[in-house]
């Protein structure tokens, strides 16, 4: 199996230890952030959401066109957008990025967080209309001819799109969520399912569940796993970076208030703290210290240690089943340049020479 991984763009400079920078649409660091990420050698870059910030569609349309060669991946939250005309939004930014996209589903934040935007759906509520917002969608890219539709959520007579995706036989779709809801959600429409950087017990518990409800729809799931790297050219190094991380995390905190919302109702975020319940460091090489910080509120472990040491440990992932890394850093724009020098390629060859070794055995 090949590797795949994905980096994290944002509209602007900024993290849990660097203060914004810049205005909150800055196409300057936009277009650098991707053509660093492309550089670097990543296949795909991330594009958040969030209720009270810029457009993601814009954000990957103006990553898109300063690339030639990354892909994209665009969070999307169903619910604000009718399925119709979202899935011909997502396939005309598909067209323009001449093929260079996937979708990642979200179906809610917290409940505080949806209904900035209007949305009052409960947690099960969120999910039973993605399942439904996710098959018109593929209805919408995948139809040669007109349909009706009439659901709980979403009815449409007529529908049909004009425009196709370039992607056979559509748009990949990611999906996350750690939720019964969620899994069984997963199981009907994911291509990838996408999860945070929990201990391998609890990865290996995921992905056999994940792939059990894939099963009861003939189908089979890739899996991604996200991580925030700390690399130093010695293991002392890389622990003393992860304590400087930390320590000027709690200063932002404490002088700016929570860099992101905690999310307590969040299955995923308690899931997280159940990790960081083991111990500062889990199995090899997995730093909870910031995960404690914000309460499991978004991705925020760490693989700490050398490029070699750090690369081992994503072996042991990719061991469970897991093909993708979303991997981005504490100080986003030099952190994807150091990936690029070492842990990318890196890695990439040590699963090399184990798929070769495997076809040996």
């Amino acid at each position: 199996m090949s590797v795949q991984f994905i980096g994290m763009i944002g509209h602007q400079l900024s993290s849990e230890t660097i203060a914004p920078v810049g205005p909150i649409f800055d196409k300057a660091y936009i277009t650098r952030f991707a053509q660093v990420h492309e550089a670097a050698g990543f296949d795909r870059l991330l594009v958040g959401y969030w209720s009270d910030r810029p457009d993601g569609f814009l954000v990957t349309a103006a990553a898109g066109l300063a690339t030639t060669k990354i892909k994209f991946l665009l969070a999307h939250r169903p619910g604000f957008v009718a399925p119709t005309l979202a899935a011909r939004k997502l396939a005309t930014l598909e067209h323009l990025l001449d093929g260079r996209l996937a979708v990642h589903i979200i179906s809610g934040g917290n409940d505080a967080e949806q209904r900035k935007d209007g949305d009052y759906l409960n947690h099960d509520e969120r999910y039973a209309r993605t399942d439904e917002f996710l098959q018109v969608v593929r209805d919408v890219w995948t139809k040669e001819q007109p349909f009706d539709h009439q659901g709980a959520y979403y009815k449409a007579e007529n529908a049909f799109s004009a425009i196709k995706p370039q992607q056979k036989p559509h748009i990949p779709v990611y999906f996350g969520g750690s939720s019964k809801a969620a899994l069984e959600v997963a199981g009907k429409h994911a291509d990838v399912f996408a999860l945070w950087g929990e201990s391998l017990e609890q990865t290996r518990e995921t992905i056999a569940a994940v792939r059990a409800e894939a099963e009861k729809h003939g189908r089979t799931i890739a899996f991604s796993v996200s991580f925030r790297p700390i690399i130093g050219d010695t293991e002392d190094a890389a622990w003393a970076k992860a304590d400087a991380i930390l320590e000027n995390a709690k200063a932002r905190i404490e002088k700016a208030g929570p860099v992101l919302a905690r999310k307590p109702d969040s299955v995923g975020a308690q899931r997280l703290m159940q990790t960081v319940a083991k111990g500062d460091r889990v199995d090899k090489r997995l730093w909870t210290g910031i995960a404690k910080l914000v309460g499991g509120g978004h991705n925020s472990t760490a693989l700490v240690g050398t490029p070699e040491q750090v690369a081992d440990a994503l072996l042991d992932y990719y061991d469970l089943g897991v093909t993708t890394f979303l991997i981005r850093g504490f100080d986003p724009l030099n952190d994807a340049e150091d990936y690029g020098r070492a842990l990318l390629p890196l890695t990439r060859a040590k699963i090399e020479a184990r798929e070769a070794e495997r076809l040996r055995a």
